[in-house]
Parts: structure tokens; sequence; C-alpha cells
């Protein structure tokens, strides 16, 4: 698996695009805006665009959906179903928060805890993990120990639940327990900022560390 990172919008969110190296195949994960940035990098690696791949329905990760998957006749996967609230709002928010406009989407494939999403040979196993949104996925490839966890997790924090239909205590219970057993030596990337690991985090995090559990 090969993945190139392109922070994207004002808030700087970390749209990736990723892709299988045998077959050069690729697929987009939360498109949230700067689409000719993103785009580049496709064509930079003489990459064939598959799908894109979504996290959550918030406008950094996710407003330039519909003009990606109708320019290039893409699918869209993700997020789960919860999220269906944040897609509405969508158009109402890029004006809120003076993006340019988007539009909502229908996701070709809802996503549920255990579904599969491949890219390319590349297999990614899916886990709903509600809290920031209630549809919040995480896309988790076990052959090379990485998840794409959206804004459920940060190095040294933990996804905002203070937006409409946000969670705290299903965000710490979809972090303990349904991210951290998938192993320490799993590196994941956040929605923004840098990478770490789930074993960093259970020692250190201030939200989610072990010690604040025994």
């Amino acid at each position: 698996m090969k993945l190139e990172v392109v922070p994207v919008t004002a808030f700087q969110q970390n749209c990736s695009v990723l892709w299988c190296e045998k077959t050069r195949r690729a697929a987009i994960v939360d498109p949230g805006g700067d689409l000719e940035r993103v785009l580049s990098v496709i064509e930079s690696h003489g990459l064939t665009l598959e799908k894109i791949l979504i996290t959550h329905a918030h406008l950094d990760h996710a407003g330039a959906t519909a003009e990606l998957a109708r320019r290039y006749s893409l699918p869209i996967e993700g997020p789960h179903l919860g999220d269906q609230f944040w897609i509405n709002q969508m158009p109402a928010q890029a004006k809120m928060f003076g993006f340019p406009p988007c539009e909502a989407f229908v996701p070709t494939r809802w996503l549920q805890q255990g579904d599969q999403v491949t890219v390319g040979e590349l297999e990614f196993e899916v886990r709903h993990c509600p809290g920031h949104t209630p549809g919040h996925v995480v896309f988790f490839n076990a052959a090379s120990r990485f998840a794409i966890v959206g804004d459920v997790l940060f190095a040294g924090s933990i996804g905002r639940t203070d937006f409409p239909r946000g969670n705290h205590a299903d965000l710490i219970r979809s972090i303990r327990e349904n991210l951290f057993p998938l192993g320490d030596d799993v590196t994941f990337l956040p929605g923004h900022g840098p990478t770490s690991t789930f074993g960093a985090e259970r020692r250190s995090n201030p939200f989610v560390a072990d010690a604040l559990f025994r």
C-alpha cells in the first residue's frame, strides 16, 4: 500500500490518496476540497482513480465528494448511514463557513462495522466508530498495520463531540473498544495533524490512555 497526504481546506484536513502498488488503482479518502491539488497526485503517479472513501460527512472531509464523483463517474463508499444528517447539511454548512458551494450526495454504498472495502488488491476492514459523528467509520488495512481514522482520534487528543449529534461516551467507547484492540503497533492517520500509533495513545493520550481506566 502507498499513501500520500494532501492537506485541504482552511482546516488543513488530511485528505489522502492511497493506492495498490500492483494494480496502480487508487482511492481518494475524504475529499474535502482543493480537488486540483489532490488530483495532481493521481496524475503524477500515473494512477487509475477507482473510488471515493468517506470517513464522515463533515464539510472539510466530504465537501468536494459530489463534484469528484460526478466528474469521474466514481462510486462513493461510506460513511455509515448515521451521517445522513450531516450529508444533508453540507450545502448550508459551506455557506456558513465561507467554503465554495458544495452539494449533498448519496453514497453508492453505506458502510457498517465489519464491512470490507477494496482498492485494487488492497483490503480494508471497516470499523464503525460513532461519537464525533454518529456515522463515522475507520478504514483498517491489516497487512500494513495502518488505519485511517478521520476525526475519531488524534496524536495526543480525540475528536470533538460538541457538534450536533456528537456523543463523548460513544467516542471513548469507539476508541477503546473498537480501535485499540487492533494492536499497539497499528499506525494511524488522523483527519488533522501527524500520524501516531495506538500504542502511543494508550500510553499517553490525556483522554483515552489506559491509566485513566484502571
